[in-house]
C-alpha cells in the first residue's frame, strides 16, 4: 500500500461486491472501501478520498485488470452523466445485485425473517423505457477532463442536459440519451439549435439570470407527446417564437405547454402551466384503465414496469370484493383505481392537493365509484376518528416517499390492525426499517422486487405483511 499524508493509495485492490448507492466494494484489512463506477472483478489502484473508522471512500486511478463481466456502455456520456452508472454491467448482473440489495436490507436493517424472495421482475425494455425526461439549460456547460486539458477554448459554451450528480449548478450537455423514445432527442436538439440561432440566453442558476430554464418531454405508450418549456422571464414575443417553432417542427407533439418560473429553485408544483396548443393532457392506458396525465402530474416513469408493480400490489392485497382498502400516499390514484374493481371501497390519502385533484379525475374516467380521496398530511389525517368514519381497513396499501413512513403513521397502521399490509417502496432500507417496527404484529409473507430503472442501482420492492 503506497501512501502520501493526505490521500493514501491502495494498490492492486480487487473489487468484490456492490453495495449502497450502487458503489463498488472492496474489503481490505478488515475495512470496507467504497468506489464508484467499478464492478466486481475489477483490479485497480484506489486513491482514498475519505477515511472513517469503519469504511473508506475512494476513486480509481489505475486499472490492472478489467472484470470479465464488464461490457461496453452504449451511451457516449457514460462515466460523466450520473444517470446510468451500471451500463457497463450486464443486465442479468444488475438484477442480481438489486435482488441482493433487497434481501440485505430486509434481513440486516429490519432483522426480518423472509419466506423466500421471488425473482426480481426485470424490465422488458432496458433502453428507452422512460416516459418523462427533464433537461436543464445552463449558460456554462460542464467540461469533461479531456476538454479541460485540451487547447480548445470552449469554456463559454452553454448546455442543455442533465445536472452533474451532487453539483446543483453544473449541467452536462447531452447529445444523445437512450432513456426515452424519440422524438425526445430530436426535440431537445432542435430547441438547442433554435436558441443558438435566436441568441436566447441559457439560465445561470447562481446569478439567477437568463431566459431558458427547463425542457420537459413526456410520452405515452401510444406515441402521444407532451412538451413543457420553462422560461425564467415572461418575454412574450420570444416565448411565442420558440413555441411556434416546436408546434410546426414537431406535429407529433399533441400537448404543448410553457411555464414562467422566476423563483430561485426549479420546483414547478406551485407554478401555472399555460397551454400553447393541443390537448391539455395525455392519456396512458394500462390493463383496461385510463390515466390522465397533466403537465405537472406524477406518473410512474416506466409504464411497462408500473403495470407489473401494480399487478403485484393487487395480488398481494388478496381482495375478494368485500374489503375496505386504505391507499396511503395514493398520488394521482393509480393504485387505488387499479385495485378498486376488486374491493368494496378504496380510501386514498395524499399530502399533495393537486395530485388528489388528479386522483378524482382518474377515478371518474374509470368509473370507480367506490373510491374516496383525501388531501392532507397522512400523519395527521390517519387517526382513530378517521378510521371510525371511513371504516376500519381490511387491507392497507402504502407507497411512501424514499424517506419511508413517519413513526406516527406506523403507529396508526398498527392501531387500525388490517389483516394485510402491502408496502411498496423505492428504498428497501427505509422499507426494512418500517417493517421491522411492525414485526411484533406482522410477519413478512411475500417479497417481490421490481426493476423500474435499468442501469441504475435503484430498485422498487413490494412486501406483503400479514397479521400474526
Amino acid at each position: 500500500m503506497g501512501r502520501n499524508r493526505e490521500h493514501p493509495i491502495l494498490e492492486r485492490v480487487k473489487i468484490s461486491d456492490v453495495g449502497a448507492e450502487g458503489n463498488a466494494i472492496a474489503r481490505l484489512e478488515g475495512q470496507v472501501v467504497f468506489v464508484p463506477m467499478l464492478i466486481p472483478g475489477d483490479v485497480v489502484d484506489i486513491r482514498v478520498r475519505k477515511k472513517r473508522r469503519k469504511f473508506m471512500e475512494g476513486t480509481v486511478i489505475r486499472f490492472h485488470e478489467y472484470s470479465p463481466d464488464r461490457i461496453a456502455p452504449q451511451c457516449v456520456h457514460f462515466g460523466v452523466c450520473g444517470g446510468c452508472k451500471w451500463q457497463h454491467l450486464p443486465y442479468e448482473k444488475q438484477l442480481e445485485f438489486k435482488e441482493k440489495q433487497v434481501v440485505d436490507s430486509l434481513t440486516r436493517i429490519g432483522k426480518l425473517q423472509l419466506p423466500g424472495v421471488r425473482p426480481i421482475l426485470g424490465s422488458s425494455d432496458i433502453y428507452r423505457y422512460r416516459n418523462k425526461l427533464e433537461f436543464t439549460f445552463s449558460d456554462r456547460r460542464w467540461l469533461t477532463r479531456e476538454e479541460l486539458v485540451s487547447d480548445n477554448d470552449r469554456v463559454s459554451e452553454d448546455a442543455l442536459g442533465f445536472h452533474i450528480p451532487g453539483l446543483f449548478d453544473k449541467v452536462l450537455d447531452i447529445r444523445e440519451c437512450h432513456l426515452q423514445p424519440e422524438p425526445s432527442n430530436a426535440i431537445r436538439d432542435s430547441v438547442r439549435r433554435y436558441a443558438h440561432r435566436k441568441s436566447l440566453a441559457f439560465f445561470n442558476l447562481r446569478q439567477q439570470s437568463g431566459f431558458l430554464r427547463n425542457l420537459i418531454v413526456r410520452t405515452t405508450s401510444s406515441g402521444n407527446v407532451m412538451v413543457i418549456v420553462v422560461f425564467f422571464m415572461d418575454e412574450r414575443d420570444r416565448i411565442n417564437g420558440l413555441m411556434e417553432h416546436l408546434r410546426t417542427e414537431f406535429p407529433q407533439i399533441t400537448s404543448l405547454y410553457y411555464i414562467i418560473n422566476s423563483k430561485k429553485n426549479d420546483s414547478l408544483a406551485d407554478q401555472e402551466a399555460v397551454l400553447y396548443s393541443g390537448d391539455d393532457h395525455l392519456i396512458e392506458e394500462m390493463d383496461g384503465l385510463k390515466f390522465r396525465i397533466g403537465p405537472l402530474s406524477f406518473y410512474q416513469t416506466n409504464t411497462g414496469q408500473a403495470r407489473k408493480l401494480y399487478a403485484t400490489a393487487r395480488e398481494f392485497a388478496g381482495l375478494t370484493g368485500n374489503e375496505v382498502v386504505y391507499d396511503l400516499y395514493t398520488g394521482t390514484g393509480t393504485i387505488a383505481c387499479y385495485v378498486a374493481g376488486m374491493a368494496k371501497k378504496v380510501v386514498g390519502m395524499e399530502y399533495i392537493e393537486k395530485a388528489v385533484e388528479d386522483a378524482f379525475i382518474n377515478s371518474g374516467i374509470n368509473n370507480r365509484g367506490n373510491t374516496e380521496f383525501y388531501a392532507g398530511d397522512i400523519r395527521l389525517l390517519l387517526n382513530e376518528k378517521f378510521v371510525e368514519e371511513k371504516g376500519r381497513p381490511d387491507v392497507i396499501i402504502t407507497d411512501p416517499p424514499r424517506a419511508g413512513m413517519h413513526p406516527d403513521v406506523i403507529a396508526q397502521i398498527l392501531a387500525a390492525g388490517p389483516s394485510r399490509i402491502v408496502y411498496i417502496s423505492c428504498n428497501p432500507a427505509t422499507q426494512a426499517r418500517d417493517a421491522g417496527l411492525m414485526s411484533e404484529k406482522y410477519r413478512v409473507a411475500a417479497v417481490q422486487p421490481v426493476d423500474m430503472f435499468p442501469h441504475t442501482h435503484h430498485v422498487e420492492n413490494v412486501i406483503l405483511l400479514e397479521r400474526i
